[in-house]
């Protein structure tokens, strides 16, 4: 098996997957951190403008007009007392005096540069002046003598002093107008800025994004994609594709050890396959093999058997013809060669029935074992009304295998339980079948003479026998055949060495080999058990 060649453009990272995720997840709190400062300080400046505009110029310029408004109330209030002569017309000079200073306080706090202070030191000055050449003046002498003491002349002059005020006022709402102005195009710009520094921001944080997912399809998402293709062809079977995917150290690392393990798999691969040759030959031997012994069953059951008949048929005739001649040991010594070829005849059919389990096998079939114990009882029917057995069989399942091979299964079971019966009480056999654990459990249990536990397994033994030929007749070539059977059709069978009333074997198959429609029926803790053969 050819192996390809590791693509050219996979080349190994001395950085694990780890790693990369680390230095991603290092340079996106950067970015972050860094955005964050630049934002707050854009905000800041954005706020600082805004502050400026609102809670300074315009709120200087608001006291610039209420300074304007305080002056005019004392030009109001001195030309009434002038005019008139009464206290009650100079309460607007007196509060506007009052006034002032406190406005013209607060206005020098909230000047935002030198032009509006400027502005207002000189409107100051001109009032004051005012107030000293003029109101000041006028009013004392309204008080020592009368309104008309006043002349016109003095009136013009306290007029044209006070237009001066107006110019100086107008020059300075024109400075705070030109701060607000200005002020407003600060924040204008510092509003520029905030929202060109955010856009900045989003789109660095999109380049990143982008960089970072470009990055990591390369170096780490690219291998592992590789990684994936090339396990997916090695499981659908494609032990030839070499595994290399490069990327990050651990990944390549992970490569190197899916390698490894195809190069393994393609190793198992041709041991296995040089098994499976191996195996096909040794199954051929193995059938050249079976074709032989079933030519030598063939010449056992002919052959082998023809001279043992003639030995025992002419045995007999010589003892039949030459009676008279013969003394009783010569009699003794005849029919033992007699039934010793007997024996010798049972014993090469038996050998030749346990040689045929397992090789010679019919199509499976499904089956019900109530219906193959029938069959069984049938055969051993003189055996059962001979002995007075009892037998009583359960709600059997139906399996699938070899029905002639169960009826021998079943007919040796029940045949040794009647052949080992205690001769003090009558036979009795009872058949039962439970679901133990997904496993189908039969038992035969009998009230005969029992089985030693030491003599557990020597019984399944071919030709193992546990009492003398002349106490019981047979072969010890029966529960050998039971078990390979059984083991024929996947189940186990053994003698429950805890029972002490008999002898009791279970046989247990698993829930596969039992037919479909019968697995739940067989299940049955409560099934029904009926009596199949009695005899009175």
């Amino acid at each position: 098996m050819t192996t390809e060649t590791p693509p050219s453009g996979s080349r190994k990272s001395r950085w694990s997957a780890q790693t990369w995720f680390n230095v991603v997840l290092l340079a996106m709190t950067l970015l972050l951190g860094l955005s964050a400062i630049i934002g707050a300080t854009v905000l800041r400046n954005a706020a600082a403008a805004s502050t400026r505009l609102i809670d300074h110029i315009s709120v200087g310029r608001i006291q610039a007009e209420r300074l304007q408004a305080t002056l005019l109330n004392q030009e109001t209030g001195v030309r009434g007392f002038v005019l008139t002569g009464k206290e009650e017309f100079l309460q607007p000079y007196l509060d506007g005096r009052r006034d002032e200073l406190a406005v013209s306080a607060q206005i020098g706090r909230l000047a935002p540069g030198a032009e509006p202070l400027r502005a207002l030191q000189e409107v100051e000055r001109l009032a004051a002046e005012w107030r000293t050449r003029y109101a000041e003046p006028m009013i004392a002498k309204v008080r020592d003598e009368s309104p008309k003491s006043v002349s016109a002349e003095q009136s013009e002059e306290s007029k044209r002093s006070f237009d001066a005020v107006r110019k100086a006022i107008d020059v300075q709402n024109t400075a705070w107008g030109q701060a607000r102005q200005s002020a407003r195009a600060d924040l204008e710009a510092a509003h520029a800025v905030r929202d060109a520094t955010f856009f900045g921001i989003l789109a660095a944080f999109l380049i990143t994004i982008i960089t970072v997912a470009v990055l990591l399809k390369i170096a780490v998402f690219g291998p592992l994609a590789r990684l994936r293709e090339a396990s997916r062809r090695v499981t659908m079977g494609d032990f030839a594709h070499h595994v290399d995917t490069g990327g990050p150290a651990d990944l390549a690392e992970l490569a190197d050890d899916m390698e490894a393990m195809r190069g393994r798999i393609v190793n198992e691969l041709e041991e296995a396959r040089g098994s499976r040759l191996r195996i096909a030959a040794q199954a051929e031997e193995l059938k050249r093999s079976n074709a032989e012994l079933e030519q030598f069953a063939y010449v056992a059951s002919h052959d082998l058997q023809e001279p043992l008949r003639k030995i025992a048929s002419f045995c007999q005739m010589l003892q039949q013809r030459y009676a008279s001649q013969l003394d009783e040991r010569a009699n003794t010594y005849i029919d033992f060669a007699v039934d010793g070829a007997k024996r010798m005849q049972v014993l090469i059919n038996e050998l030749l029935t346990f040689s045929r389990v397992g090789r010679i096998t019919r199509e499976p079939v499904e089956m019900d074992l109530n219906d193959v114990i029938d069959r069984a009882l049938s055969n051993l029917s003189a055996a059962v009304e001979e002995s007075g057995a009892e037998i009583e069989v359960g709600e059997l399942p139906a399996v699938v295998g070899d029905r002639t091979q169960f009826v021998m299964l079943w007919q040796n079971l029940i045949g040794n339980s009647l052949k080992f019966r205690d001769p003090d009480r009558a036979p009795r056999v009872t058949i039962e079948s439970e679901r133990i654990d997904g496993e189908v459990r039969m038992t035969v249990t009998d009230n005969g003479i029992g089985i030693s536990p030491t003599f557990a397994e020597k019984i399944f033994i071919i030709f193992q026998r546990l009492h003398q030929r002349d106490a019981y007749e047979g072969t010890g070539i029966g529960l050998a055949l039971c078990r390979k059977i059984v083991e024929q059709h996947g189940g186990t069978i053994r003698l429950d060495t805890e029972y002490d009333e008999g002898a009791r074997f279970v046989i247990t198959f698993p829930a596969e080999a039992v037919a479909p429609e019968r697995q739940e029926e067989s299940g049955r803790e409560d099934s029904s058990e009926i009596t199949v053969g009695t005899v009175p």
